[in-house]
């Protein structure tokens, strides 16, 4: 019998790419996979280079702040639920698999009200909106940290499982990774990520500080698609990405530092990767401060180097990267003690167990 699981989430590339690592792992084992999203969300480009059959519903974003669109939301989420109820008895998946963001809650309902089995994941140390929602409708939320289940009420339906991580990530090669930016392995090299939308706060100040840091490193900067700055293109021991993705492998095994915001998505990776870092942490001002708590709870075991963003300035993200040189090797063993891996093997298991296979 073949299998079939519908995905959904999506609003930022951190609601996709574990579910990408699980469809690495589901569609060779024969699995039939469709993927529920917003109309224009970067989930959609995402499976589209996947091959992966999509389908758009309505969707409202679930604002926590006074907004006029939030008068007129509701009824996108209530289109958005009756579009993946009908969709669903379609499709007829044996399960479906959500990750987050506001696509996935009408997703969720739309599955409750066909009686098919849900699994939800939150990576962050609390959980968004959309997943404290979901959670009534959930046969199971896996959460990346121990902390997070604190969140929740009935915790027998919580399961501490990690975060998904592509097996690619873990095969980088530095040598491709060098080649890519024009790079040798005579001077170390600092990888700065953005997110997936880059970040003009920390572009600007890297791009301040570039002097210093080239003194130092080799310096790869992941900062966001238009954000290139031309005027830096032939600049010597900077190389800029829009984004990355079958090359950021490559880029993280060519660099001794990572220089980062701190989405749950992307810390995971740099854990477990084991690379020494420096986080950057949207501020709350900007977002329900998730990235702070996480950004918060690995700088307090002496694991992160912590910048504010309304702090951040040339000096101090300088001073941040000469204390994790400082710390490397300290900050290298506790990473390890983590034992951080990809949920992968974990998260495909409890899916063929609540599908009746194990």
């Amino acid at each position: 019998m073949t299998l079939k699981i519908v995905f959904t989430g999506g609003g930022t590339a951190g609601h996709v790419t574990p579910n990408v690592a699980l469809i690495h792992v589901l569609k060779p084992a024969g699995w039939n996979i469709e993927y529920i999203g917003s109309p224009d969300g970067v989930e959609k480009a995402m499976m589209t280079s996947l091959h992966v059959p999509y389908h758009a519903v309505s969707s409202g974003k679930l604002r926590r702040y006074f907004s006029l669109k939030n008068f007129f939301d509701p009824l996108n989420i209530v289109r958005g639920i009756w579009q993946s109820f009908w969709l669903l008895q379609k499709i007829k998946p044996n399960v479906v698999f959500s990750k987050g963001g506001f696509v996935a809650f009408p997703v969720v309902v739309g599955a409750w009200l066909n009686s098919i089995p849900i699994i939800a994941h939150e990576s962050d140390m609390s959980p968004g909106l959309a997943n404290r929602l979901s959670f009534p409708f959930v046969d199971q939320i896996c959460v990346t940290f121990a902390e997070a289940k604190q969140h929740f009420k009935q915790k027998d339906k919580v399961e501490i499982t990690g975060t998904p991580i592509r097996q690619e990530l873990f095969e980088g090669n530095k040598t491709q990774g060098l080649s890519l930016c024009g790079f040798n392995d005579e001077k170390p090299c600092v990888l700065i990520i953005g997110g997936s939308q880059g970040a003009r706060v920390l572009n600007d100040c890297v791009r301040l500080a570039l002097d210093e840091l080239c003194e130092r490193f080799q310096v790869i900067h992941l900062c966001g698609k238009g954000k290139v700055d031309n005027a830096l293109l032939t600049r010597p021991g900077y190389c800029q990405f829009e984004y990355a993705d079958k090359d950021l492998p490559d880029l993280f095994a060519a660099s001794d530092m990572v220089i980062s915001r701190a989405g749950a998505n992307t810390l995971y990776e740099i854990l477990a990767l084991g690379k020494p870092h420096v986080l950057i942490p949207l501020s709350e001002q900007a977002s329900r401060g998730d990235q702070v708590q996480n950004a918060r709870y690995f700088e307090q075991q002496g694991i992160s180097v912590v910048v504010k963003e309304e702090a951040l300035t040339p000096k101090t993200l300088l001073a941040a990267v000469n204390e994790v040189l400082a710390h490397q090797d300290a900050i290298i063993e506790k990473i390890n003690a983590l034992g951080i891996v990809s949920a992968t093997t974990k998260i495909t298991g409890l899916i063929r167990r609540i599908c009746g296979l194990s």
